[in-house]
């Protein structure tokens, strides 16, 4: 991991760190809701390990503790991560063929993908990503671990603004890709649809519904 860590240029470092600190925050409240809401602190703890995926897990937890079939918090989870497929689709070559495709998979999420996307070769994307997703999968059941053991001496994460540092490193990386006219009608697009549905679908598919919008970034035929 540390040499790893070295072959991240410095700026990319700083992200990756700002992003380890947030998720490290924003786990210390999941696992603080989830034993307050009555799971043994182990359960959120190894969903943390083996989901990886903040969203899911939130509402899975969420579901079950409001009296909620766990097959139907189990379908809600997998169709808010469906959002994956996507993802990988967008990094096959940082993500490579065979095993090793296969366990750099389970990195897969919102920030590794949009860290890798945002360097300037292959090779920087796949060292960015695999930096991040080992950052991300220390410091998200870690969080949740602390958590738990403090309880309800964890404040909310909204009262220091830190939910907001997802949806804003996350525009700053896609920032440089919106200089094309293609991809800026594919966003706003997106963003609309999202905007519209979120006050009448559940959480999660807005998000999955904008992905629709991304038609309108396929480059014509004949263009680069």
């Amino acid at each position: 991991m540390r040499s790893l860590w070295r072959t991240v240029d410095p700026p990319t470092r700083s992200l990756i760190t700002a992003l380890c600190v947030a998720v490290t925050v924003a786990g210390m409240s999941y696992g603080a809701t989830a034993v307050a809401a009555g799971f043994p602190l182990w359960f959120p703890v190894a969903l943390g390990v083996l989901v990886l995926a903040a969203g899911s897990e939130f509402l899975f937890l969420g579901i079950v503790a409001a009296g909620g079939s766990p097959w139907a918090a189990l379908v809600a989870g997998l169709l808010i991560n469906a959002r994956h497929i996507g993802y990988g689709l967008a990094v096959p070559a940082v993500l490579g063929t065979g095993l090793r495709g296969l366990r750099r998979a389970h990195l897969l999420n919102d920030e590794t993908v949009a860290v890798a996307l945002a360097q300037r070769t292959t090779e920087h994307g796949r060292v960015a990503y695999l930096a991040c997703g080992a950052g991300i999968l220390v410091v998200w059941p870690g969080g949740t671990l602390l958590g738990g053991l403090l309880g309800t001496a964890v404040p909310d994460p909204g009262v220091f603004g830190v939910d907001a540092v997802f949806p804003a490193v996350l525009l700053g990386l896609i920032m440089p890709a919106l200089h094309e006219p293609a991809v800026r009608r594919g966003a706003l697009a997106g963003g609309v649809l999202a905007l519209l549905t979120t006050p009448l679908l559940p959480p999660g598919l807005p998000v999955l519904l904008a992905a629709a919008a991304a038609a309108l970034t396929i480059p014509r035929r004949g263009s680069r």
